[in-house]
């Protein structure tokens, strides 16, 4: 059984370039196969960009008729053996669920990008928001586990789209890569191609195809998954399934398979989830951010340091599975920590889960469609907790 990775070795060479085509970019150094989406805002760049790129390269666009059928063809792109992805904002987003659960049960490799805007409803298509954090996790019904990585600047953009596919692929699960409009339309110096990409490919089998099963927890917590016409016979179905994956009624079948599934994430932790920390050796009040709002959050931490405040940043790169180690550190380390996000207290109630009342917590809230400035956030330092 391997994943062995491959890599590229090229110069780098810095252009100026969109989050959103960053993404695109992102998508095709990971070897992106096929791509299937519907028209949203603000995530049509990305369709846009890869209309075009994709033909050229021998791969598959194809614009659906809604975002639900858009994931479907996207999984059944996947169960043939190509890296498969869609793009999609808040409403197209919320379509998808089930779909979402399908792909986490059935344990099939795909990436979906949310480029979240303000909502509910409608809401304002044209403006930031980071409220389908918890969608992202919770969205679908069921227990299940998810991958969900948040980008904070366009290089990164470019960067955590091909992790996303690498942890898809590793893990055998769907991943959600969440940006936000702000992110999507920026502009920014980004340097491409990185001067090495790993990019992993499928795990495949080393049994014959008379002995392979696709849900097999003797060959490990990610099992191989085989292409469809490859030869090996197996079946696919969000029942509750045995190693073979036909439906199970057997409590002890289903105990296995569900003891796997979420292990080979929950488990996992501290290898999947990702933290960047700023100035937080000396201090005494933590801001915890993620994806554009971080912007804001490293300026005030910035101003905060001129004004000789022990302020420090910890950003949120992977948003799920929580990095609740990471936080119960801050929360034993400082007096205060400030959570902004542009939300009315998504992420907020998850550190207030892990902090115990170890630190006050305050939330920097914003979820009209604009910014959560720097303002904002040294108004909440001043505030005494």
């Amino acid at each position: 059984m391997g994943n062995s990775p491959t890599t590229a070795r090229r110069p780098k060479k810095a252009r100026l370039m969109q989050g959103n085509l960053a993404i695109a970019e992102g998508a095709l150094a990971a070897g992106l196969g096929f791509f299937a989406s519907y028209p949203i805002t603000p995530a049509n760049e990305i369709a846009i960009f890869l209309s075009r790129a994709l033909p050229k390269r021998g791969a598959i666009f194809i614009q659906m008729e809604d975002e639900i059928a858009s994931l479907a063809a996207v999984i059944g792109a996947s169960v043939g053996g190509l890296k498969a992805a869609t793009a999609t904002s808040g409403p197209g987003f919320s379509l998808m669920q089930e779909h979402i659960g399908y792909a986490a049960a059935v344990e099939i490799p795909c990436v979906i990008i949310d480029v979240q805007r303000a909502g509910p409803s409608t809401g304002r298509p044209g403006s930031p928001a980071q409220g389908d954090v918890m969608q992202a996790r919770w969205g679908t019904h069921g227990d299940h586990p998810i991958i969900v990585l948040c980008p904070g600047s366009v290089q990164e953009a470019y960067e955590l789209t091909i992790h996303a596919f690498n942890l898809s692929e590793q893990y055998r699960t769907p991943v959600i890569l969440l940006a936000d409009e702000v992110l999507a339309r920026m502009w920014e110096r980004v340097e491409l191609p990185l001067a090495q990409v790993e990019v992993l490919g499928r795990l495949h089998p080393e049994v014959p195809p008379e002995w392979y099963f696709p849900y097999d927890d003797a060959l490990g917590d990610v099992p191989p998954l085989v292409p469809f016409g490859q030869g090996y016979r197996y079946h696919l179905t969000g029942l509750f399934h045995d190693k073979s994956g036909f439906p199970t009624e057997r409590l002890d079948e289903i105990d296995t398979w569900q003891q796997r599934l979420f292990g080979k994430i929950e488990g996992k932790v501290e290898q999947i989830a990702r933290i960047e920390e700023e100035e937080m050796e000396d201090a005494e009040i933590a801001i915890i951010a993620y994806g554009s709002t971080a912007r804001s959050a490293r300026h005030a931490m910035k101003l905060a340091r001129e004004e000789n405040r022990a302020v420090g940043l910890l950003r949120l790169v992977t948003l799920w599975p929580f990095h609740d180690k990471a936080i119960e550190r801050v929360a034993s380390s400082v007096k205060r920590i400030i959570v902004a996000e542009m939300n009315r207290g998504q992420i907020l109630l998850e550190v207030e889960r892990v902090a115990k009342g170890r630190a006050d917590v305050v939330g920097v809230n914003r979820a009209d469609g604009a910014m959560v400035t720097p303002a904002q956030i040294m108004a909440a330092l001043e505030v005494e907790g």
